[in-house]
């Protein structure tokens, strides 16, 4: 090989390795995509670099009991001391989504099984269901994250509800 095809040759190899090393992250999502699993992780590294942060999906759903529709969402930091609880309630027309952060809760839902939620774990309320949560730790106190997508911001956020 002469000097000059050489030289075009190594040149051509930096810049396969440079766009290799570019594209990693694309080929990544689209063999996770491809497979049918899609990382949060990988598609964050992607979209941003190795500088993203983590993401990790905890819940993925589709409305429920309101016409899949949004006129607001609304997320509340909530804490609940030693033995409190939430008195049975409903959203009308609003979906709840509860995430614990800290502690456990006990879960309530009209119709299903009293359930515990772990830190890290969560739980999907539909619209127009009564429940009611509560913390039956006597010492440690409960963070959570909720969120509730409403389709009608004239109807209440909350009704109590007699149990």
């Amino acid at each position: 090989m002469d000097k000059t095809a050489e030289n075009l040759h190594r040149s051509t190899l930096r810049i396969s390795r440079r766009i290799v090393l570019q594209m990693a992250p694309v080929f990544s999502v689209a063999a996770a995509a491809a497979t049918g699993v899609a990382s949060n992780t990988v598609w964050a590294q992607a979209e941003y670099g190795q500088t993203a942060p983590k993401m990790t999906r905890l819940l993925r759903s589709d409305l429920r009991g309101q016409g899949n529709q949004v006129q607001e969402s609304i997320v509340t930091f909530a804490e609940f001391q030693p033995r409190q609880v939430a008195p049975w309630h409903m959203h009308p027309g609003a979906q709840e989504i509860f995430y614990v952060l800290e502690g456990n809760v006990m879960a309530e839902v009209e119709g299903r099984e009293t359930t515990m939620i772990e830190a890290g774990g969560v739980a999907l309320i539909p619209a127009d269901v009564p429940h009611s949560v509560r913390n039956n730790d006597g010492n440690v106190s409960v963070k959570a994250l909720v969120i509730h997508s409403r389709a009608d911001k004239q109807k209440p956020l909350l009704l109590d509800v007699a149990k």
